[in-house]
């Protein structure tokens, strides 16, 4: 008779957690590649002044409707090739949903008019500003909007941002209108899409496709009546323009790829790098004025964006440490 040995039973330790078999780097590579993908989507953003640079000779009203038509043929074609249409007849059948979208393309519409303005009149810097106020206008429409309750530290931050903006007010003599405008464009139009939402492309793709019946015929019209750069430009200024289109989507699409691999406390301290390559590029390439005055408010800014990336990480600033149990 063969005797069975009997093997020991082992019971799991309720208190130790399980190891996983997960290799360590598996866990590391997404983030990395997510990291890649954001840091190159907000680097070609905060260079976006270098191209407006090649193509200064255009009006900002072109470039815009340029900008609008040409970012539409590449990403329709980009769906094509991905073969991604059975959200459009769901999206047809929304009226609602393609109202926020109609008014989210018009807000985009408008902080892209803005910002090209700003970049061709001398005003770089305060563009950066905008986008360095951003994540705090972010703050202040979670409460008039979405009523969440701010913690102490967050009001710290916006009383900080508010004197920032009213110090930078004072030192020029004029409110930082493009800051402002910049900020809160891109604030509400960032609301409209987490409320209607939608893919990346899908979402981009409807927004120039509600433009696209008026800057279609606003841009034939301003091509021959006012001899815009596709009649009169020359081969370089035309291949400058026609690029627009890529270089709209592009980002997007790198920034949409990054954000679903990436933490969102991440991405949150990764978007400050475009506004800081923009003021970088503005005190050193465009040559704009950057004195200590303009500095405190700058300082008063960044402080703010210290404190709230430092509580969305979790650091609990200015919170009362936690009495040791006896």
């Amino acid at each position: 008779m063969i005797r069975r040995r009997r093997l020991p039973v082992t019971v799991a330790n309720p208190q130790r957690p399980l190891r996983s078999h997960k290799p360590a780097g598996d866990n590391a590579a997404p983030m990395n590649t997510g990291l890649l993908y954001a840091a190159l989507a907000f680097v070609t953003w905060g260079l976006y002044p270098l191209y407006l640079l090649m193509i200064a000779s255009v009006s900002p009203v072109e470039v815009v409707l340029q900008r609008s038509v040409w970012s539409l043929v590449f990403v329709l074609g980009l769906l094509a090739v991905l073969r991604r249409w059975a959200w459009l007849p769901v999206l047809a059948k929304q009226p609602r949903r393609l109202g926020l979208f109609a008014l989210s393309a018009l807000l985009l519409a408008g902080n892209w008019l803005v910002y090209v303005w700003a970049v061709q009149n001398g005003h770089v810097i305060e563009a950066s500003l905008g986008y360095f106020i951003n994540p705090l206008i972010n703050v202040l429409l979670g409460v008039l909007v979405l009523h969440e309750r701010l913690r102490r530290v967050q009001w710290l931050a916006v009383a900080l941002a508010a004197a920032g903006v009213v110090w930078l007010t004072l030192a020029a003599g004029r409110l930082p209108w493009i800051a402002l405008v910049l900020a809160c464009s891109f604030g509400l139009y960032g609301l409209l899409r987490k409320t209607a939402s939608l893919g990346a492309i899908e979402g981009f793709a409807v927004e120039t496709l509600l433009l696209a019946p008026i800057a279609l015929p606003a841009l034939v019209w301003w091509t021959f009546a006012r001899h815009g750069v596709l009649v009169q430009g020359d081969a370089a200024l035309t291949g400058w323009v026609l690029l627009s289109g890529p270089l709209t989507a592009v980002p997007l699409l790198l920034f949409a790829a990054g954000a679903r691999r990436l933490k969102l406390a991440t991405l949150g301290l990764v978007q400050y790098v475009a506004p800081t390559i923009t003021l970088l590029l503005g005190v050193w390439v465009f040559h704009e004025p950057f004195d200590s005055r303009r500095l405190v408010g700058f300082v008063l800014i960044w402080s703010a964006l210290a404190i709230v990336s430092a509580d969305a990480l979790g650091l609990r600033l200015l919170r009362p440490a936690p009495v040791p149990p006896p």
